[in-house]
């Protein structure tokens, strides 16, 4: 069964996906889908743009792409945000957001058995 992933679409030179943000939080990480986005959770506080450089530099690793190539698109004052990936083609993307999900429920998984 493939593992579900937040809508992708083109974007100039690359593809763009949605984000909810939760700056504050007790840990950085992904947390799987709300509400058809990606949860991105960082423990920077939402302050001068300090959570979304966060939120950008944490997405640019766990996505495997260069820091450079993300760029928030929209809500940099609200918890939804879109973010744009330069360089990759909307599949492509979608594939990196359903592998790191999968990753993820992985390790909650093996958390909860320990």
């Amino acid at each position: 069964m493939t593992a579900p992933a937040p809508p992708v679409e083109p974007w100039e030179g690359g593809a763009a996906f949605c984000v909810k943000a939760h700056a504050g939080a007790k840990r950085d990480g992904v947390a799987g889908l709300h509400d058809g986005m990606l949860k991105v959770e960082v423990t920077t506080a939402p302050e001068k743009g300090k959570a979304n450089k966060a939120i950008a530099r944490l997405l640019a690793r766990k996505l495997g792409v260069p820091a450079g190539d993300l760029v928030l698109l929209s809500g940099e004052t609200n918890q939804r945000k879109r973010f744009g990936v330069r360089g990759v083609r909307a599949d492509d993307l979608r594939g990196r957001i359903r592998t790191l999900l999968q990753g993820e429920a992985h390790a909650k998984r093996s958390e909860s058995e320990n």
